[in-house]
């Protein structure tokens, strides 16, 4: 009986903390509502303003921007929620690479497509992007190849290679078809 006792004290002084913390918030609206809800009010419709002006100015300049969730569940950074598709690169004679210059988060799981139409053989090449991320798989006809490392990916016919990752070192990255020479034969990658 003392045992029964005691494990019902020990829940119900567990349980009463949590409790007083559930309502702690509900008291402080009612003490300063005025004042704190017209403040939050103004950085709400300030915060909005700001948002839809950058977005608009980035799609207008031609920026890929990747909006990372960065809610780590139970399976932490990689779960699917987390990961971000970003718009696919292609590799085709006389086509541009990419449609605009990606920006990344330091910390966000991506995933991006790379499509070979079989026109030309051609190759991506960026060490220097492939050392600021952590790879987590590349998947080619449903082969999920798990590298250390990778400096190029070459395509000899037409197909899609997926690579996913998680941007590491903030900088301006580029991942070039090897031999070029203009800007629509690269993709930026910006890692903030």
């Amino acid at each position: 009986m003392t045992r029964l006792l005691t494990i019902l004290l020990i829940m119900a002084g567990l349980a009463a903390p949590a409790a007083a913390q559930e309502t702690a918030p509900e008291a402080s609206p009612e003490a300063g509502a005025a004042t704190d809800g017209a403040a939050a009010a103004e950085q709400d419709d300030d915060d909005d303003d700001d948002d839809d002006g950058g977005e608009a100015a980035d799609a207008a300049g031609g920026v890929h921007e990747a909006g990372a969730k960065f809610d780590y569940g139970f399976s932490g950074i990689m779960a699917r929620d987390n990961r971000t598709d970003l718009a696919p690169l292609t590799l085709a004679s006389g086509k541009p690479v990419a449609t605009a210059e990606y920006k990344l988060k330091s910390g966000g799981f991506y995933r991006l497509d790379i499509n070979a139409d079989g026109s030309q053989e051609l190759a991506l090449s960026g060490g220097d992007f492939f050392r600021a991320i952590w790879i987590n798989e590349v998947v080619i006809n449903d082969i999920e190849i798990r590298p250390m490392g990778v400096h190029s990916l070459e395509f000899d016919d037409a197909g899609t290679a997926t690579i996913s990752f998680i941007a590491i070192v903030p900088g301006r990255y580029t991942l070039s078809i090897p031999g070029s020479q203009g800007e629509t034969q690269q993709a930026v990658f910006n890692i903030q």
